[in-house]
């Protein structure tokens, strides 16, 4: 898609670019090429675009998001993830609360598409700031707000990644309610962890930092890396319908991603009871 972006160059929006696309003009060679008389536009924003281009080709050869995250319009940058998405990492976290000063992070899962590594406090969750170093596109829910901003403080690392927050890129969809009211708008579901939240989360570290039970550390490890594996396939689901809006919606269409193995499974068991901690009997 990046290929047949051009709003992302000085003095062309997204009203100019369509009508370039209407006029034939759908790709980055084509635009190099064209001539003041064949361009939908005025001619000295047509060279000045026209000299950017040059950038772009080489920032993309170097597989180098940052270059079109910052010089695409907010709304637009969903557009990176077809063309970066070899050097994609679908991120969460998880806390002990929601960002007071002494609250800090317990768990954090990575997904890349073949790969789920996960971090935990006091553990090894210093690994996280060379492993997340590895990627050029970070893709959450709500990471704006909450995750990369969690990280800054409480790791100190600076996530000066390009990023797609799918909260903003869905609701755009008319899609809300959180990242799982999303997820069962679009028909994906949990199963045993159908119901489990964030705070629900809160709880099952708790209780893994009173009992040292490995089971409520794999419960909650089971949640976070689900959260992170389902935004691979939201994101999919984003950037198709997203596409219906251009002329590529056929010919750059992406398939469903496979699911991988999930490395840990929920106890019910532990579940269950702390649901009753929780002072409830019901988690729908």
């Amino acid at each position: 898609m990046l290929k047949n972006t051009f709003c992302h160059l000085q003095g062309i929006g997204v009203q100019t670019e369509r009508k370039l696309w209407n006029a034939g003009i759908t790709t980055w060679e084509r635009l190099a090429a064209c001539s003041p008389s064949d361009a939908p536009m005025p001619t000295g924003r047509l060279r000045l675009a026209q000299l950017g281009l040059d950038e772009s080709f080489a920032q993309l050869e170097r597989r180098n998001p940052l270059h079109f995250y910052r010089s695409l319009p907010h709304d637009q940058q969903w557009r990176l993830f077809g063309d970066f998405r070899d050097r994609t990492v679908y991120l969460d976290i998880e806390t002990t609360g929601m960002g007071s000063p002494w609250d800090h992070i317990t768990t954090i899962a990575l997904y890349d598409g073949r790969r789920i590594s996960c971090y935990v406090y006091d553990d090894n969750i210093l690994q996280f700031r060379e492993d997340i170093e590895q990627y050029g596109l970070v893709i959450t829910y709500n990471g704006k707000s909450f995750d990369l901003p969690f990280i800054r403080r409480s790791l100190h690392v600076p996530m000066e990644h390009a990023h797609i927050d799918l909260r903003h890129v869905l609701k755009s969809l008319g899609y809300r309610g959180g990242l799982k009211g999303c997820e069962k708008q679009l028909g994906i579901h949990r199963d045993e962890l159908d119901g489990v939240d964030g705070l629900f989360a809160v709880f099952l570290w708790r209780d893994f930092q009173r009992t040292w039970d490995r089971r409520a550390l794999e419960t909650l490890l089971s949640y976070n890396v689900l959260d992170a594996v389902n935004l691979e396939l939201l994101m999919v689901m984003a950037y198709n319908t997203k596409l219906h809006d251009t002329p590529f919606q056929k010919t750059h269409r992406l398939g469903a991603p496979p699911r991988p193995a999930l490395p840990y499974l929920p106890d019910g068991e532990t579940m269950e009871r702390i649901r009753r901690e929780m002072g409830t009997t019901s988690w729908r």
